[in-house]
């Protein structure tokens, strides 16, 4: 599974300190990296004796080091630069009504599958749904359900917006999906563990990712609501069998730019 060019290996041992699950050994200094028996079961295929060699000696059959690209050092973000990256973030709720190239969904999604799950795992599965007139009874039937929770009672803190909502779209305006061209759904298996967890990331990836492209996103938040309590959406989505975790976003081109990095509430942090 493990495969080093002797002629690069330094013998320095960053391998097997790095390794995760402690499946790599450097004998002695005349020795090179192996794994150890049974090793090859309890890898995960992280790739990080792949990414820390300084030499580039270590190749993995599942990582193979010629589909690793080095770090372009040039290409390295200052902290300036990261911070308003990651304020100017926003949730788009106004889109253009122009479609969304398969390409740059495609590589939106390229980029989310780099996102961490536990274990390496990677169990995100991805939805994509462009046809307005599906998405259009995906509102209605979020819609159908909010009436039922009204009918029912909501609970407190819903009390005062369900209606509103409701309200919107009795007067023609879709609140739920916002007539976003797009809808990727994200969801994993039950079995995984960290399912939820690890969708979010790749969201979150995918959202951070979708401006480079002049694109912009929303969590679509009522839509999860309905999914999570309303079979029949669940059914007309048409979630994989036994994929009990999931969240949709909306993707679109925004329909305007934003100038300002608005504030937030400062962080309540607790030292020990």
């Amino acid at each position: 599974m493990l495969a080093v060019d002797k002629d690069k290996c330094k013998r320095d041992g960053i391998c097997a300190a790095e390794c995760p699950m402690g499946i790599i050994r450097l004998k002695d200094r005349e020795g090179y990296p192996q794994m150890i028996p049974g090793g090859e079961q309890a890898c995960i295929e992280c790739g990080h004796c792949v990414a820390v060699c300084p030499q580039g000696a270590l190749t993995h059959r599942g990582v193979p080091v010629e589909a690793c690209p080095p770090i372009v050092r040039e290409l390295t973000v200052t902290e300036e630069q990261a911070v308003q990256f990651l304020r100017s973030r926003r949730s788009v709720r106004v889109y253009e009504q122009r479609p969304v190239e398969r390409d740059k969904i495609s590589r939106l999604i390229e980029i989310a599958r780099y996102a961490p799950s536990a274990s390496n795992a990677q169990p995100v599965h991805w939805m994509v749904f462009t046809d307005r007139a599906k998405l259009r009874e995906f509102s209605r039937m979020t819609i159908e359900w909010m009436r039922r929770v009204i009918d029912k009672g909501p609970p407190p803190n819903l009390a005062g917006y369900l209606p509103l909502v409701v309200a919107a779209w009795d007067a023609g305006y879709d609140s739920v999906l916002r007539n976003a061209p797009v809808l990727i759904l994200a969801s994993a298996p039950a079995e995984a563990t960290n399912g939820m967890v690890d969708l979010t990331l790749a969201l979150a990836y995918l959202e951070l990712a979708a401006p480079t492209l002049g694109l912009g996103t929303c969590w679509a938040g009522l839509l999860q609501g309905a999914l999570l309590w309303w079979k029949p959406l669940k059914e007309a989505v048409g979630l994989p069998d036994g994929h009990s975790h999931h969240y949709p976003m909306m993707l679109g081109y925004p329909k305007h730019r934003y100038y300002r990095l608005p504030e937030r509430k400062g962080p309540t942090v607790v030292w020990r």
